[in-house]
C-alpha cells in the first residue's frame, strides 16, 4: 500500500469536491480546479475526509495511487490558500515592471524582454527586483516561475540573473592573474 496514497485528504469547510466520468472537480473560495483521475483509481468522500483507493494491485495502479492523492491534495490547498513563488533579480540595471498583462524585464539584452502572464496567475513586482507569482494551480505557478527564471539564469561568476528566493548559487572563482 502506498504510504502517501493511504493518507486521507482533509476537506475544509467551504470546499466542494465532486467526481464525474473520471474528472475530479474541486471548488473553493479562491476558484475552481479540475483534474482527470488516472485509470484504476477511485475516491471516497466521507464526513470531511477524502480517501483515494485503487481498484487493483497492478503495478500501474500502485504507481498512480500516491500521485492521485497528492494532486487532489494540491487542488484543495490551491482553492483554499493558493500557492506563491518568489523570484529575485540581481545585476546592475536588471529590473522588472508590470505592463498590463505583460511582465517587462530589463535583463542586460539590447531590448527589454516581454513575458505574457497566463490566465489564472497573479504577478506583482516589488522594488523592481522581486517578482511575486501567485495562483491556485501549483503546476502552473511553478511553470511560470521556471519560464521567467529561464529568461536569464543566474551565472556562476557574479550571480547576475533571475533566481528563486532563497536559492543558493554556487559561485566559481574567476581567472587568476598570471605572472
Amino acid at each position: 500500500m502506498s504510504r502517501i496514497g493511504k493518507k486521507p485528504v482533509i476537506v475544509p469547510q467551504g470546499v466542494k469536491i465532486s467526481e464525474s466520468a473520471g474528472i475530479v472537480k474541486v471548488e473553493g473560495p479562491k476558484g475552481t480546479l479540475s483534474s482527470k483521475l488516472p485509470e484504476g483509481i477511485n475516491m471516497v468522500l466521507s464526513d470531511g475526509n477524502l480517501v483515494v483507493e485503487r481498484k487493483s494491485d497492478e503495478r500501474l495502479a500502485r504507481s498512480y495511487h500516491g500521485l492521485a492523492r497528492t494532486l487532489i491534495s494540491n487542488m484543495v490547498t490551491g482553492v483554499v490558500t493558493g500557492f506563491t513563488r518568489n523570484l529575485e533579480i540581481s545585476g546592475v540595471g536588471y529590473r522588472a515592471e508590470l505592463d498590463g498583462s505583460n511582465l517587462k524585464l530589463a535583463l542586460g539584452f539590447s531590448s527589454p524582454v516581454q513575458y505574457v502572464i497566463p490566465q489564472g496567475i497573479d504577478v506583482k513586482v516589488d522594488k523592481q527586483t522581486i517578482i511575486l507569482i501567485s495562483g491556485i494551480d501549483k503546476q502552473l505557478v511553478g511553470k511560470v516561475a521556471a519560464e521567467i527564471r529561464a529568461l536569464k539564469k543566474p551565472e556562476p561568476y557574479k550571480g547576475k540573473g533571475i533566481k528563486y528566493a532563497g536559492e543558493h548559487i554556487r559561485r566559481k572563482a574567476g581567472k587568476s592573474a598570471s605572472k
